[in-house]
Protein backbone atom coordinates (compact mmCIF):
# COMPACT_ATOMS: atom_id res chain seq x y z
CA UNK A 1 0.00 0.00 0.00
CA UNK A 2 1.42 3.37 -0.94
CA UNK A 3 1.33 5.91 1.86
CA UNK A 4 0.86 9.56 0.97
CA UNK A 5 2.81 12.22 2.82
CA UNK A 6 2.20 15.89 3.45
CA UNK A 7 4.61 18.66 4.34
CA UNK A 8 3.29 21.24 6.79
CA UNK A 9 5.51 23.99 8.19
CA UNK A 10 8.74 22.06 7.53
CA UNK A 11 7.69 18.86 9.25
CA UNK A 12 6.33 15.76 7.61
CA UNK A 13 3.46 13.69 8.82
CA UNK A 14 1.78 10.74 7.22
CA UNK A 15 -1.64 11.75 5.87
CA UNK A 16 -2.91 8.28 6.77
CA UNK A 17 -2.43 9.31 10.41
CA UNK A 18 -5.12 11.39 12.08
CA UNK A 19 -3.21 14.20 13.81
CA UNK A 20 -5.03 16.17 16.49
CA UNK A 21 -4.29 19.15 18.74
CA UNK A 22 -5.85 18.95 22.20
CA UNK A 23 -5.74 22.39 23.78
CA UNK A 24 -5.47 21.97 27.54
CA UNK A 25 -5.65 25.18 29.58
CA UNK A 26 -3.11 25.40 32.40
CA UNK A 27 -0.85 28.02 33.97
CA UNK A 28 2.43 28.08 35.83
CA UNK A 29 3.66 24.75 34.46
CA UNK A 30 7.25 24.52 33.27
CA UNK A 31 8.28 20.86 32.90
CA UNK A 32 5.19 19.08 34.26
CA UNK A 33 1.47 19.53 33.70
CA UNK A 34 -1.03 17.55 35.75
CA UNK A 35 -3.81 18.97 33.56
CA UNK A 36 -2.25 17.49 30.43
CA UNK A 37 -1.60 14.30 32.37
CA UNK A 38 -5.28 14.02 33.29
CA UNK A 39 -6.38 14.67 29.71
CA UNK A 40 -3.92 12.04 28.46
CA UNK A 41 -5.21 9.57 31.05
CA UNK A 42 -8.80 10.19 29.90
CA UNK A 43 -7.94 9.64 26.24
CA UNK A 44 -5.69 6.67 27.09
CA UNK A 45 -8.52 4.97 29.01
CA UNK A 46 -11.01 5.69 26.22
CA UNK A 47 -8.68 4.11 23.63
CA UNK A 48 -7.98 0.85 25.49
CA UNK A 49 -10.22 -1.85 24.04
CA UNK A 50 -11.24 0.18 20.98
CA UNK A 51 -10.95 -1.65 17.69
CA UNK A 52 -7.81 -1.07 15.61
CA UNK A 53 -7.36 -2.23 12.03
CA UNK A 54 -3.74 -2.56 10.93
CA UNK A 55 -2.33 -2.00 7.45
CA UNK A 56 -3.03 -5.62 6.52
CA UNK A 57 -6.73 -5.32 7.46
CA UNK A 58 -6.44 -7.31 10.70
CA UNK A 59 -8.66 -6.02 13.49
CA UNK A 60 -7.86 -6.26 17.19
CA UNK A 61 -8.51 -4.30 20.38
CA UNK A 62 -6.05 -1.55 21.32
CA UNK A 63 -3.88 -2.45 24.31
CA UNK A 64 -1.26 -0.58 26.36
CA UNK A 65 1.40 -1.87 23.96
CA UNK A 66 -0.31 0.06 21.13
CA UNK A 67 -0.02 3.51 22.74
CA UNK A 68 3.14 5.59 23.07
CA UNK A 69 3.12 8.61 25.39
CA UNK A 70 5.87 11.09 24.51
CA UNK A 71 7.01 14.30 26.20
CA UNK A 72 10.15 16.43 25.94
CA UNK A 73 10.78 16.50 29.71
CA UNK A 74 11.88 13.72 32.07
CA UNK A 75 9.87 15.42 34.86
CA UNK A 76 6.68 14.96 32.79
CA UNK A 77 7.70 11.34 32.08
CA UNK A 78 7.87 10.79 35.85
CA UNK A 79 4.48 12.46 36.44
CA UNK A 80 2.80 10.49 33.65
CA UNK A 81 4.36 7.26 34.96
CA UNK A 82 2.60 7.91 38.29
CA UNK A 83 -0.72 8.88 36.62
CA UNK A 84 -1.10 6.28 33.86
CA UNK A 85 -1.73 2.56 34.38
CA UNK A 86 1.20 0.21 34.95
CA UNK A 87 2.57 -0.94 31.62
CA UNK A 88 1.96 2.36 29.83
CA UNK A 89 4.78 3.13 27.36
CA UNK A 90 5.98 6.59 28.42
CA UNK A 91 9.21 8.37 27.51
CA UNK A 92 10.99 11.12 25.66
CA UNK A 93 11.40 11.13 21.88
CA UNK A 94 14.84 9.56 22.28
CA UNK A 95 13.36 6.50 24.02
CA UNK A 96 11.02 5.73 21.13
CA UNK A 97 13.41 6.50 18.26
CA UNK A 98 12.78 3.92 15.54
CA UNK A 99 9.62 2.53 17.20
CA UNK A 100 6.02 2.91 16.06
CA UNK A 101 2.59 2.24 17.56
CA UNK A 102 -0.98 2.74 16.39
CA UNK A 103 -1.35 5.71 18.77
CA UNK A 104 1.05 8.38 19.98
CA UNK A 105 -0.03 10.85 22.69
CA UNK A 106 2.31 13.84 22.97
CA UNK A 107 2.47 16.11 26.03
CA UNK A 108 4.17 19.50 25.63
CA UNK A 109 3.80 20.22 29.43
CA UNK A 110 4.85 23.90 29.38
CA UNK A 111 2.09 26.48 29.91
CA UNK A 112 3.45 29.52 28.10
CA UNK A 113 6.54 31.48 27.12
CA UNK A 114 6.87 32.68 30.72
CA UNK A 115 7.41 29.09 31.91
CA UNK A 116 9.81 27.85 29.20
CA UNK A 117 12.53 26.01 31.18
CA UNK A 118 14.85 26.10 28.18
CA UNK A 119 14.78 28.04 24.96
CA UNK A 120 12.13 28.02 22.23
CA UNK A 121 14.40 25.84 20.09
CA UNK A 122 14.17 22.95 22.59
CA UNK A 123 10.41 22.75 23.20
CA UNK A 124 9.41 23.66 19.66
CA UNK A 125 12.04 21.57 17.89
CA UNK A 126 10.53 20.64 14.54
CA UNK A 127 12.61 17.47 14.53
CA UNK A 128 11.33 16.45 17.99
CA UNK A 129 7.71 17.18 17.03
CA UNK A 130 8.09 15.36 13.71
CA UNK A 131 9.64 12.30 15.36
CA UNK A 132 6.91 12.22 18.02
CA UNK A 133 4.07 12.52 15.50
CA UNK A 134 5.65 10.07 13.08
CA UNK A 135 5.70 7.32 15.76
CA UNK A 136 1.94 6.96 15.22
CA UNK A 137 0.48 4.61 12.62
CA UNK A 138 -3.12 5.78 13.03
CA UNK A 139 -3.57 8.56 15.62
CA UNK A 140 -1.25 11.26 16.97
CA UNK A 141 -2.55 13.71 19.56
CA UNK A 142 -0.55 16.72 20.73
CA UNK A 143 -1.68 17.90 24.19
CA UNK A 144 -0.59 21.49 24.77
CA UNK A 145 -1.57 24.73 26.38
CA UNK A 146 -3.11 26.98 23.70
CA UNK A 147 -0.91 29.78 25.10
CA UNK A 148 2.11 28.04 23.56
CA UNK A 149 0.80 29.30 20.22
CA UNK A 150 1.33 32.88 21.47
CA UNK A 151 5.03 32.55 22.32
CA UNK A 152 6.82 35.75 21.29
CA UNK A 153 9.46 35.06 18.68
CA UNK A 154 12.63 37.08 18.08
CA UNK A 155 13.77 35.48 14.85
CA UNK A 156 12.28 34.07 11.68
CA UNK A 157 13.57 30.63 12.70
CA UNK A 158 11.70 30.85 16.03
CA UNK A 159 8.55 31.78 14.11
CA UNK A 160 9.00 28.66 11.97
CA UNK A 161 9.38 26.52 15.10
CA UNK A 162 6.24 27.85 16.78
CA UNK A 163 4.42 27.63 13.45
CA UNK A 164 4.96 23.85 13.42
CA UNK A 165 2.77 23.53 16.53
CA UNK A 166 0.27 25.96 14.98
CA UNK A 167 0.17 23.73 11.89
CA UNK A 168 -0.86 20.78 14.07
CA UNK A 169 -3.66 22.88 15.56
CA UNK A 170 -4.68 24.07 12.08
CA UNK A 171 -4.78 20.44 10.91
CA UNK A 172 -7.05 19.66 13.91
CA UNK A 173 -9.37 22.58 13.14
CA UNK A 174 -9.93 21.14 9.65
CA UNK A 175 -10.79 17.72 11.10
CA UNK A 176 -13.60 16.42 13.26
CA UNK A 177 -12.30 17.53 16.66
CA UNK A 178 -12.82 13.96 17.85
CA UNK A 179 -10.17 13.99 20.58
CA UNK A 180 -11.34 17.27 22.08
CA UNK A 181 -14.88 15.82 22.16
CA UNK A 182 -13.61 12.82 24.18
CA UNK A 183 -11.79 15.10 26.63
CA UNK A 184 -14.84 17.33 27.07
CA UNK A 185 -17.07 14.30 27.70
CA UNK A 186 -14.64 12.92 30.31
CA UNK A 187 -14.45 16.25 32.19
CA UNK A 188 -18.24 16.71 32.01
CA UNK A 189 -18.82 13.28 33.59
CA UNK A 190 -16.89 14.26 36.76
Amino acid sequence: MSRSRSVVSRFVYDTNVFCSFAGIAHAGDSQTSAEEGQAILDVYRSLIGQSYQDRDGNQRPISAADILVVTPYNAQVNLLTRMLPTGARIGTVDKFQGQEAPVCLISMATSSADELPRNIEFLFSVNRLNVAISRARALAVVFASPRLLDVPCRTVEQMRLVNALAAVKDHESRSSGLVNDVIEQEFASR
